[in-house]
């Protein structure tokens, strides 16, 4: 086995442990709302802390890894967000679990800014978008089977024990991480010759991106809207999905756990199918339009299964319909990430961490206007409405953008793998 497989190994248990953290607040929400008498639109604002939160530290997190390398930025996100993580289980009141839900986006921000920068230096370009992929489905497995760990253990022990369980997964992972990762693959005793060959040579300096360049670039500006509006929909899934699929659509414990699980399970096939998808299509169309077809097939597929899911009240209707949607969106994922590095290069940890600094903003507008919308039409169906059309609009932002050309033009270090199509 190459080493990079087992780099990506190491990421893809990071991802299921970070969904794993994340879904438990959404699976334990309706109990949450229950216990600390938490009103639909005050829990709107404590999903929304974690996203806003997390978009403001994005970026230094993103910059940090490229400056000092994902080995040491990495253990020391995870090991944040998993004190947060068990100090989720000790609030006492809403204002507590506000200001944790802060600090716990706060300490998470930049894990996938670093772990594409893991990516950026250990793959190469020609294998990234089915990297992310991976990383990516492992995300949706670790949403997937949150609520059957969740769900036994809150009935058991309460809501409360399962965030104290699931902070103890990050520590054994950050230390493992340390102990193993080199940031340079030719660093890293038992890597070939031959393998660092295939993936290219890295320079070893630090790099600080120059962000006044960066942001006068119209195609980082469309990547940022672009992810902006996906995430309007997206985040759906990590905040609102069981309080919906409880309040909504009127499911019991034994409902959630036997069918809440499909929209991440959906998701996951759709990440690794999509990375996929977008690397042979890259070596038979060309870069340019290897990148977009993936990006306006999957989010124009979510954008209209959303939408669907507002004309029926059935159970298993609904969540097959989300499943879809969540399945279209993950299917353009990879892509974006893997566009990141297509036009980041060197800048790759920035340059994620912009994007996702944007998607963030619209996880937070999403959240609060999913609450106040709720009680403002008295309809959970009424916030799908926003949802589908921001997701259709991110499907059309693919138009322009163009993976061909990097954020800083620059002599390279390393070279260009992918010509464009002819």
């Amino acid at each position: 086995m190459k080493y990079r497989q087992r780099v990506l190994g190491f990421l893809f248990l990071l991802s299921i442990v970070t969904y794993v953290d994340r879904v438990c607040t959404s699976v334990a929400g309706p109990a949450m709302q229950k216990d600390l008498d938490i009103s639909p639109e005050r829990w709107g604002w404590v999903v929304a802390a974690f996203a806003f939160a997390y978009a403001i530290f994005e970026i230094p997190t993103g910059s940090m890894g490229d400056r000092k390398g994902p080995r040491s930025v990495l253990a020391r996100i995870v090991i944040w967000w998993s004190a947060f993580t068990s100090l989720t289980g000790a609030v006492s009141n809403y204002f507590v679990l506000l200001a944790t839900r802060f600090l716990f986006g706060a300490g998470e921000a930049g894990a996938y800014p670093n772990s594409s920068a893991a990516i950026s230096r250990w793959f190469p370009a020609t294998e990234r978008a089915r990297a992310h992929g991976v990383v990516w489905m492992a995300s949706r497995i670790g949403g997937a089977i949150s609520p059957l760990m969740v769900i036994p253990i809150q009935q058991a022990y309460g809501w409360r024990a399962s965030f104290f369980v699931f902070g103890i997964l990050g520590i054994v992972w950050a230390v493992a991480w340390y102990w193993w990762f080199r940031d340079n693959p030719a660093d890293k005793p038992g890597v070939t010759k031959e393998e660092i060959a295939e993936i290219g040579p890295r320079s070893a300096e630090s790099h600080a991106l120059n962000w006044g360049k960066a942001l006068r670039s119209p195609n980082l500006l469309w990547i940022m809207l672009m992810y902006h509006t996906y995430c309007w929909g997206a985040f759906f899934y990590l905040s609102w999905l069981h309080t919906f699929l409880v309040k909504g659509r009127g499911f019991d414990d034994s409902e959630i756990r036997s069918l809440s699980w499909l929209p991440f399970a959906f998701g996951g096939c759709a990440n690794m199918l999509g990375g996929l998808t977008s690397d042979y299509l890259v070596k038979r169309v060309g870069l340019k339009w290897g990148r977009r077809l993936v990006g306006m097939t999957g989010l124009g597929a979510s954008a209209v299964f959303i939408t669907m899911t507002m004309f029926t009240q059935d159970k298993v209707a609904s969540v097959v319909l989300l499943a879809l949607g969540y399945a279209g969106s993950d299917f353009m994922l990879p892509v974006a990430w893997a566009v990141c590095l297509d036009v980041g290069r060197k800048y790759a940890g920035a340059i994620t961490g912009a994007m996702n600094t944007a998607g963030q903003l619209g996880s937070t507008l999403t959240s609060l206007a999913f609450g106040y919308l709720v009680k403002w039409y008295a309809s959970y169906d009424a916030p799908l409405i926003p949802m589908a059309a921001m997701t259709a609009i991110s499907a059309l932002l693919w138009l322009k953008i163009d993976p061909t050309q990097e954020i800083i033009q620059e002599e390279h270090t390393e070279p260009v793998p992918l010509p464009k199509a002819a």
